[in-house]
This record gives structure tokens, C-alpha cells and sequence, in this order.
């Protein structure tokens, strides 16, 4: 895949928004920005461990579908679903029903609970393990040292479908690392937002 690619208005995107035409809007109104909202990290992280073997495009067709199945992703609702819950979620065609992924979610759920209870917010803790550097990539790496350290974090913690791959993914969407392409008209962007963003603690 080329570097970069011309998007609807003739300026250079990364070149995996080449895929499908809805991933322009994906990549240049939320990929890559930083998100202190608990809410918003915690479904996040739960789409990219839906989206594990599968493609993205899949996960961004049925958002809506897995906001509504999973009460908006408040982490809290959440932790209280049950087997019915889950009977429920199994029998939605909206989402990808993947029984192991969705027992992941409401365990990790759970996990986010006791997190917030006992340390102060999620997105604090998320927010720990920017790395001090950024680089582009070209390609996109799958991993990276920072996704390392949070995925084992997470583990160790009882998370669970929360590999390095997944980490990294969650970490470049979340505005954690820019992998904007050099190039790519969105990268300044992503990199002023960061400069006016204060991290949570």
C-alpha cells in the first residue's frame, strides 16, 4: 500500500484510508486525536478487540449496532450484564457475535470498574503510557514498546483480548501515537491537537 493517497478534496491522506471511501471521514475527524473521555476509551478498546481477525470496516459499519447492544459502552452498565446478556448479545446480528469477545467485554467492563474505584480515571491510567517519542510510520507498525507495556499492564490486571496488536491500534486512534503518515495533511493536525491537549490524571 502507497504512502499516502488523495482524498475526496485532493490532499493527501494516509494511504490505508484507500480501503473504502467511509475511512476519510474515520481518519480525519477522529483518528489520531487525543481522547480523554472514559467513556469513549473504554469503547474503543472494546471495538479494536472485536476487530481482532477481522477488518475495520467491518467494526465502523456496525458502531451504532454495538453502541446500542452495549449500552453506549458505559463501562458501568456493563459490568452489571449477565447471561441473559450475553443470550442477548449472541443472538444480535448487529454485531459480530463472538461469544469469547463479548464475556471479554463485560469482564473487562468489571476490570475497568475496579480500576476507576480504587485509582481515579481510566483515562489517566491510559494516559500513562504515551510513549515520550512519536515517529511516523511507513508502513504502520502492528506493535510498538508502548503497546507492549500497556497490553501486559492490562493482563495483568484481568483484562482480557487486549494483545499488543490491539493495544497499538487503540493507542494510534486515541491520539497516544501519531502514525499519520509524513505527508499525510491530517498529521500537523493530530500533532496541534496534541499540543493543546492536557493529559488527565
Amino acid at each position: 500500500m502507497q504512502d499516502t493517497v488523495d482524498g475526496p478534496d485532493g490532499r493527501p491522506r494516509c494511504g490505508w484510508c484507500s480501503t473504502v471511501p467511509e475511512f476519510f471521514p474515520y481518519h480525519d475527524e477522529e483518528w489520531g486525536y487525543p481522547v480523554a473521555d472514559d467513556q469513549r476509551l473504554f469503547e474503543k478498546i472494546c471495538l479494536e478487540s472485536f476487530q481482532s481477525g477481522l477488518s475495520w470496516r467491518t467494526i465502523l459499519a456496525k458502531r451504532e449496532h454495538f453502541r446500542r447492544a452495549f449500552a453506549g459502552f458505559d463501562f458501568r452498565k456493563v459490568a452489571a450484564f449477565d447471561d441473559a446478556d450475553v443470550a442477548r448479545l449472541l443472538g444480535d446480528a448487529g454485531i459480530i457475535r463472538h461469544r469469547g469477545k463479548i464475556e471479554a467485554v463485560i469482564n473487562n467492563a468489571r476490570r475497568c470498574c475496579d480500576l476507576v474505584d480504587t485509582e481515579g480515571p481510566f483515562a489517566a491510567f491510559v494516559w500513562r503510557f504515551e510513549p515520550l517519542e512519536d515517529r511516523p510510520a511507513s508502513p504502520v507498525r502492528a506493535t510498538s514498546p508502548a503497546s507492549v507495556a500497556f497490553s501486559k499492564e492490562l493482563k495483568k490486571r484481568g483484562w482480557k483480548f487486549v494483545g499488543p496488536t490491539t493495544a497499538h491500534a487503540f493507542m494510534q486512534a486515541m491520539g497516544l501515537i501519531n502514525e499519520h503518515t509524513e505527508g499525510c495533511v491530517m498529521r500537523q493536525a493530530a500533532i496541534n491537537a496534541r499540543a493543546a491537549f492536557t493529559p488527565p490524571d
